[in-house]
């Protein structure tokens, strides 16, 4: 500790993803002086976007909902940003799946048109689709309810769960596999309803209903949107409302440890040995994260600290990054995205990698989406391949730096891309032809870059007792410590946006008042 040291800052942010962002231009937006902290090289964590060889893609967006005009979280977006974000609609059809052996199945917004999707596939199953439909609004509502608590103080939140504690039952409690297998025994529809839960990384089997209600069925309440420019375009509008109000965002600087004088934060201590002083610190790294790797060991909160460890982390993935030169459109790509289960099998992560070959994969292609991508005349375009996968298939190489993980790691990802891209060929055989660069990121990447806990990017996973944790809401037990990000709301931007607004109303309430305005 250092002492006698002024006080310059109002409040300091670690980690710049949409959380981080958006809390810090919140504060800045109500006259506070914020210092955004980023360990990585790039600003905005994983709404950055990087290139190679001519080619862009974001490492964390493939499409977004609740951001049409009108949309509570599109006003928010507009209030946050310096300067206007646009965002690109995908149509009507944003995702494609593909099921087995069966014909594709385009899914549509809105919910209406959702239902007539399911009800055109599976005549005989009318009443369980309805009753999904009806689930998964009533999911989104009580979900959105239990969101808003996570800026009350306890006896309020308290308050709030005891009032709606049928819908806590029915849907927070229950997996979006109970709720699917309560209203049909069809396990073609059931995946039909199960088989995005990687747009939040909740596999049907643990993952809260309501959560998936929230994230997947957010597409249905507006459609589906992609931010023009791509995933940087959050950091090139939002982070100026910070600087540009007597703020500062720093890349490159890797926070050591949270500074604690008594039972209170006071500050951080950066890698380099340099201490900031504030009496307010907000960490979007993550909650378990912030614990591990920020807090001083002697600290106390000890109940806070043990609940939150023994909330699950999410999945982690691969992802096979891709660029084509050539008429994409005419050789297959889309602007909605594709899910693809080979077997039929849904529940699943490919985590014995390389052995087999994956369960399921994502195929997304972000420059059909973007309106100010000029392919110019070689026709350049970027895809993208997911798929997920668990830390035991990396672990072994996690405390080996990178470039120094020898011949077998190597190996290991040259397979793992092969085997991958296989599968991008064997369903996409004239786009393979056109591509002409390929890029494999493991979990070890997502790691190094997000500081995310054994690379799962989705932080905690999304199981009921995780969406039911007090110890999640954003004023944390520890004085002058706040959580901010998607661990505090929900996986994905938006549940990050909304974590970074609540984070910075539980700091001012003048936040809501001017939002409202």
């Amino acid at each position: 500790m250092t002492n006698g040291t002024t006080q310059t800052w109002d409040a300091i942010v670690v980690g710049s993803g949409m959380g981080g962002m958006t809390a810090g231009a919140a504060l800045a937006k109500t006259g506070h002086k914020v210092l955004l902290l980023e360990q990585y090289k790039t600003l905005g964590g994983l709404t950055h976007s990087f290139s190679r060889e001519g080619f862009s893609w974001d490492v964390g967006i493939h499409y977004l909902g609740c951001v049409a005009p009108g949309d509570r979280e599109r006003g928010m977006i507009d209030w946050l940003s310096h300067t206007p974000m646009d965002f690109e609609p995908m149509g009507a059809v944003y995702d494609n799946l593909h099921l087995a052996d069966a014909p594709p199945l385009a899914l549509s917004r809105p919910f209406e048109a959702h239902e007539r999707d399911l009800k055109d596939r599976f005549p005989d199953e009318s009443e369980a689709i309805e009753a999904w439909i009806a689930a998964l609004r009533e999911g989104r509502e009580i979900m959105n309810t239990i969101a808003s608590t996570r800026a009350l103080p306890e006896f309020a939140g308290d308050m709030i769960d005891w009032w709606n504690h049928r819908a806590i039952n029915k849907w927070c409690k229950r997996t979006t596999k109970e709720v699917a297998e309560s209203l049909t025994q069809n396990p073609d529809l059931i995946a039909a309803f199960t088989a995005q839960w990687g747009d939040f990384g909740g596999r049907p089997h643990k993952a809260s209903f309501a959560m998936h209600a929230l994230i997947p069925g957010s597409y249905l309440q507006s459609g589906a949107w992609y931010p023009v420019g791509g995933g940087k375009a959050f950091a090139d509008h939002i982070i100026p409302t910070i600087t540009e109000n007597g703020g500062e965002a720093r890349a490159g600087v890797k926070v050591e440890t949270l500074l604690v004088d008594g039972d209170k934060v006071v500050g951080v201590r950066t890698s380099d040995g340099e201490d900031i002083r504030s009496d307010v610190v907000i960490s979007n790294i993550g909650a378990r994260e912030t614990i591990n790797n920020l807090l001083p060991s002697d600290c106390g909160a000890g109940d806070w600290i043990d609940e939150i460890r023994a909330l699950p982390p999410s999945i982690a993935h691969f992802s096979l990054f891709l660029g084509f030169e050539g008429d994409v459109e005419e050789a297959g790509a889309t602007r909605s995205n594709h899910w693809f289960y080979p077997k039929g099998e849904i529940d699943a992560v490919w985590s014995d990698a390389p052995t087999g070959n994956p369960p399921g994969f994502f195929v997304s292609f972000a420059s059909l989406k973007d309106p100010s991508h000029d392919p110019g005349p070689q026709q350049k375009h970027a895809g993208e391949m997911v798929v997920w996968t668990d830390w035991s298939s990396v672990a072994r190489w996690a405390d080996l730096p990178s470039g120094s993980r020898g011949t077998e790691y190597k190996a290991f990802k040259q397979e793992v891309e092969d085997k991958m891209f296989a599968l991008f060929k064997e369903n996409f055989p004239d786009l393979a032809e056109l591509v002409v660069f390929r890029e494999l990121s493991t979990p070890l990447a997502t790691a190094a870059i997000t500081g995310h806990h054994e690379g799962r990017f989705y932080g905690l996973d999304g199981t009921p007792e995780r969406v039911l944790s007090n110890a999640l809401n954003a004023k944390t037990p520890i004085e002058g410590l706040y959580l901010s990000g998607q661990d505090v709301v929900s996986q994905g931007i938006q549940g990050a946006l909304w974590g970074g607004i609540l984070c910075a109303a539980s700091l001012d309430p003048k936040v809501f008042k001017q939002l409202r305005g």
